[in-house]
């Protein structure tokens, strides 16, 4: 596939800018369709790597006549980059001293008893750590302590009676720290290109608080733990009754980290705050009430935005003195953490919005608004259901936020010229990009879990296509009939700001 993407980017580019003419009056139109079908190309086969595919825009949009060079470059680092980076150096700060371990065998303990509610509690646990940092990270990081418990109860039980248990406990992972990622703007890429993307579509569109999107997604992730737990342990992969897991193995998981240290303390207060200030930033709309947001109590309330919370109580930690001799600068964080950081990701991040910035400079998102007026004809839930469903199960084989990426631009042309606020399409397209469970190779958490061999390919795409399905209508549902209160959209009427230049 690689070999093949390879070639057929640059066939494709140069079919399109050769022998198309798009619009006669603007040329530029065409060739941004070439290099917009080159990166889609090889973003979707890997030809190379996701991040050297990002980096196109900053060469052939200068060469092309698209865009100066000066004005691209700092498309590449914004204020969703800044929010990007402090969100993520925090969740390295919380990795750093074990705090996110601590927090997922506290979760785990609490939950515990049967065999159905210890995958209840890393499901839970899970889910909560991949709110706040890399989902990756978190199924990383809990994958060997399920196979602690995995591996005591073999002792007690033939493995005939525990794969069941076994396969739920990784399925759990898995899907959980997908599940979880979508509660929150930090949660997971394709949240934050959503952001940002549609302020570079629609650049007087009012931005999406970290708080607005909590209060939408939230529901759509609690609906979808429940139902995985359900499937899971009701369905798919009953544990007999005879066997019980005994909550010391957690426990003894727990002793292992001792009394918790004032670093960790320190850290888990700083990381409380920063939540609480993400969350109540902005004014949050409830429907029947509406909560102010502290900003306003300053006195410019309008320049502060959540990377300026993110940045501000990252750096906190380097300037907090360690009291433990091992922290080598003697402070929380230190420069060592700053390598760690996924620049691939923030280059994979610039590259998606320099092609939405290229679709509007160019007047490719005019012309395909004009051309996709076909989709008029559908009704509104019809159309978001269709735009779930697209998004989830091309997500399987593809890189999630390079798809998002690739695929709000449009997303936004169709809404303009089917007359829907733009939100209505671009956010549940957004969360749908996280919620493929069929294969090992739709999302990391998938592929670390099958990398256990405790689950089979068949297992998880017997389970997965039910959550897949079930996915969409929940996601369509919900934005359907919460969002659209939840982000002021009135149905009837298409805001002022809904259009290209």
């Amino acid at each position: 596939m690689k070999k093949a993407g390879l070639l057929l980017g640059p066939t494709l580019f140069c079919l399109v800018v050769f022998f198309a003419d798009l619009d006669p009056q603007n040329p530029k139109t065409t060739i941004m369709a070439g290099i917009a079908l080159l990166m889609a190309t090889w973003w979707l086969t890997e030809a190379i790597p996701l991040f050297a595919t990002a980096l196109i825009p900053l060469i052939l949009y200068p060469v092309l006549g698209i865009e100066k060079g000066a004005n691209i470059a700092p498309i590449y680092f914004n204020s969703t980059i800044v929010l990007f980076i402090g969100g993520f150096l925090i969740a390295l700060v919380m990795q750093k001293w074990d705090l996110h371990r601590r927090i997922a065998l506290t979760i785990i303990a609490t939950v515990g008893g049967g065999a159905s509610r210890i995958v209840l509690g890393f499901m839970l646990a899970s889910a909560f750590l991949s709110m706040w940092i890399s989902n990756t990270a978190t199924a990383t990081m809990m994958l060997p302590i399920g196979l602690s418990v995995i591996l005591e109860l073999e002792k007690q039980f033939h493995p005939n009676e525990t794969t069941g248990f076994s396969t739920g406990v990784m399925l759990g992972i898995g899907y959980s720290c997908s599940i979880g990622g979508i509660s929150t703007l930090v949660g997971t890429p394709p949240n934050l290109a959503f952001a940002r993307i549609s302020q570079i579509s629609f650049p007087d569109s009012p931005a999406v608080s970290f708080g607005q999107w909590l209060t939408m997604a939230l529901p759509i992730t609690i609906t979808l733990l429940v139902i995985a737990w359900l499937l899971i342990t009701k369905v798919f992969f009953r544990v007999p009754n005879k066997v019980k897991v005994d909550n010391s193995i957690v426990e003894k998981q727990k002793r292992l980290l001792g009394i918790i240290s004032y670093e960790e303390k320190v850290v888990l207060t700083v990381f409380s705050l920063t939540v609480l200030l993400w969350i109540f930033r902005a004014p949050i709309n409830l429907g029947l009430i509406t909560i102010p947001g502290w900003s306003g109590l300053l006195p410019f309330p309008g320049l502060v935005d959540d990377g300026t919370i993110a940045i501000t109580m990252a750096t906190l930690f380097f300037l907090i003195p360690s009291r433990n001799p091992k922290s080598g600068s003697g402070f929380l964080a230190d420069a060592e953490l700053i390598p760690k950081l996924p620049w691939n990701i923030v280059l994979l991040y610039g590259g998606g919005f320099a092609l939405a910035h290229g679709f509007v400079v160019s007047g490719l998102a005019s012309l395909l608004g004009s051309k996709l007026s076909i989709f008029a004809g559908l009704t509104p839930f019809l159309l978001i259901a269709l735009v779930c469903f697209s998004m989830t199960f091309l997500t399987e084989v593809t890189s999630n936020t390079a798809t998002t990426e690739m695929i709000l631009p449009i997303l936004a042309a169709v809404a303009v010229a089917t007359g829907l606020h733009p939100f209505m399409l671009m956010i549940p397209a957004t969360i749908s990009a996280s919620c493929a469970f069929m294969m090992p190779v739709a999302t990391p958490p998938n592929a670390i879990i099958f990398g256990s061999n405790r689950v089979r390919v068949p297992d998880m795409a017997r389970i997965g296509i039910w959550l897949n399905l079930v996915g969409v209508l929940v996601v369509a549902a919900t934005f359907y009939f919460v969002g659209q209160a939840i982000f002021d959209i009135n149905p009837d009427i298409m805001p002022g700001w809904a259009r290209f230049e």
